[in-house]
């Protein structure tokens, strides 16, 4: 892990790392911690920092829009980024080639979360809205999917977004609307959503307690009269061992990561305590999981497919002692040895990371402590 290597130190204690997967940003990775979200330019063993937004509270979840392009794409490069304070107030961030740094906040008081949000991502598809939307997921059960350019405002009252930085009213006479919510309630504080190339109208969201949700976020409620989170949800997939324990009141909380991988929309991934679960959705199996495997006994933490190497995926150890590891699959031999990576001795822990979506060897961006550290792997 010493070639190519590229080490950047933030400043302060990185809680979330997320690279961009757009194929004209596949060289920006945005780091988020106790104050601020940067966004670095990276193409290793070098990295540039493009932008930086100070929003005063801890970040909690990050996502790209996928209008982001990267200055090496083109000339009129863009910067868009959704983030989650740990005020559970949300932020839209922007940059372009043609304008500086601005912030626009939205989602708080009444009309947002009352939790921690813990991820978030903007609409798969391939159609021109999925900038438009943005789904967040948090301690509080709610799935709330949000119109970052609603048609009318219904937010009377809440300061605009122009006032709220310190201009003048008066040389704003349209200020941008405040963001509406489509809101769907889950039994169980929830942990992750993704969305995928594919699909448009479906999220996956993973709760804490063992069940995985293919959501159908573009149903309407009124059609039926079950609960909001059994009609949207197309399909539920559940770890038998997570949701056993959870039953007998013995699992582990907040340990559900899961992830879709991109070049397949049938394959589900996560990781629930010790145990790492794959799904494929062609064969429902009644909703269990048709591989599953250990992949750090003492638990692991997060769960990212490579989309470089759709067939890799990564689990990262949660526990301090061992240090800051993470361990590589392959999907077609889970049961194999997987490739260890050693990132940091202990008491250091992986915090966050991600696959860079550059082409070529798999490289990853992984934040512990102060630091996120950059660096292709070799995967044979």
């Amino acid at each position: 892990m010493d070639s190519g290597v590229v080490r950047i130190n933030h400043g302060s204690d990185v809680f979330v790392v997320r690279a961009c997967s757009n194929d004209d940003g596949a060289d920006l990775l945005a780091i988020a911690g106790e104050h601020s979200v940067e966004v670095f330019r990276v193409s290793p063993p070098i990295s540039e920092r493009v932008a930086s937004f100070h929003i005063g509270r801890r970040i909690t979840a990050v996502a790209w829009s996928p209008r982001s392009i990267s200055p090496s794409s083109s000339d009129d490069w863009v910067i868009e980024i959704t983030a989650a304070a740990s005020d559970f107030s949300l932020h839209l961030l922007t940059k372009s080639s043609t304008s500086s740094e601005n912030m626009f906040a939205f989602g708080g008081g009444l009309s947002g979360h009352h939790g921690k949000v813990n991820d978030m991502c903007f609409c798969g598809g391939r159609d021109q809205d999925n900038a438009r939307y943005v789904a967040t997921v948090a301690d509080d059960k709610m799935l709330m999917v949000w119109d970052l350019h609603p048609a009318l405002d219904i937010s009377s009252g809440i300061p605009s977004p122009e006032r709220s930085l310190g201009t003048d009213a008066s040389l704003s006479p349209h200020p941008r609307p405040q963001p509406t919510a489509y809101v769907i309630s889950f039994p169980h504080p929830l942990v992750t959503v993704n969305c995928h190339q594919f699909s448009s109208k479906e999220f996956l969201v993973s709760d804490c307690r063992g069940s995985v949700f293919l959501t159908d976020w573009r149903s309407d409620p009124e059609q039926s009269e079950q609960g909001s989170w059994r009609h949207s949800s197309v399909v539920e997939l559940v770890e038998p061992h997570a949701l056993s324990k959870s039953l007998m009141g013995i699992s582990s909380q907040y340990t559900g990561f899961a992830a879709w991988r991109q070049d397949n929309i049938d394959i589900v991934g996560a990781t629930y305590g010790c145990r790492f679960s794959i799904w494929d959705l062609s064969n429902p199996r009644g909703g269990k999981p048709s591989q599953t495997g250990i992949s750090f006994p003492e638990g692991g933490h997060q769960f990212r497919w490579c989309p470089t190497n759709p067939d890799y995926f990564a689990v990262a150890s949660q526990c301090p002692t061992k240090g800051a590891v993470i361990h590589i699959h392959d999907v077609n031999y889970v049961h194999a040895q997987p490739h260890i990576i050693n990132i940091a001795p202990r008491p250091h822990r992986v915090r966050d990371f991600d696959f860079m979506a550059r082409r070529g060897n798999p490289v990853l961006a992984v934040a512990y402590g102060l630091e996120v550290v950059v660096f292709p792997i070799g995967v044979e």
